[in-house]
């Protein structure tokens, strides 16, 4: 049984690795714009079905796993920043402000095209920043890859006052516990 990795981040395949099983990687060619009026969370639900769905198409056979996730705040999507201006502007709309992460999760059987589909939610909760302790922090962890400007697992926690969700992974944007739901609910033992 092959069981592949429909991304290219480098987060999510060292969540992955921290389970014992042997995985592969690809990268999907999806747009991952979101369509006209789409809310965040069908947009991270379809986006993590179109990544499992492309790659499973490469590889037929094989157990596809897609994963998508959309920062929001105040209704509004945050991108990946790209700069450190795109970054430090970020995570001063997110000062003294929570952000919730939306993140889907698609397991799909490429024998027989069927697969469970969720959207897992977390929730981050900002301290009051400084500019000075924005700047600083962009300019330590230069966060310009991640949704929200930052990175938990590094001094981004330095950045929150408390977090919420059942499974801190999705944070990172794989979420494990729901995907060893979805291992085993498709008969596959993780232990």
């Amino acid at each position: 049984m092959q069981i592949i990795l429909a991304s290219s981040s480098i987060y999510r395949k060292a969540l992955l690795e921290r389970l014992p099983i042997k995985f592969l990687t690809a990268t999907p060619a999806i747009n991952e714009a979101a369509l006209p009026a789409e809310e965040p969370k069908a947009l991270a639900a379809r986006l993590a079905f179109e990544k499992a769905h492309c790659v499973a198409n490469q590889h037929p056979g094989a157990w596809v796993i897609g994963s998508d996730q959309v920062a929001v705040l105040e209704g509004k999507i945050l991108g990946k920043p790209g700069t450190s201006e795109n970054a430090k502007q970020q995570l001063q709309m997110a000062s003294g402000k929570s952000v919730e992460f939306l993140t889907g999760l698609c397991l799909l059987n490429g024998l027989d095209n069927s697969y469970q589909l969720d959207v897992i939610t977390f929730k981050v909760f900002f301290r009051e920043l400084s500019q000075s302790n924005i700047s600083k922090y962009v300019e330590l962890e230069q966060p310009f890859d991640c949704a929200g400007s930052f990175k938990w697992e590094k001094l981004g926690i330095a950045l929150f006052r408390k977090m919420e969700g059942e499974d801190v992974t999705a944070l990172e944007g794989l979420p494990l516990i729901r995907l060893i739901d979805m291992f085993s609910q498709a008969g596959l033992s993780i232990l």
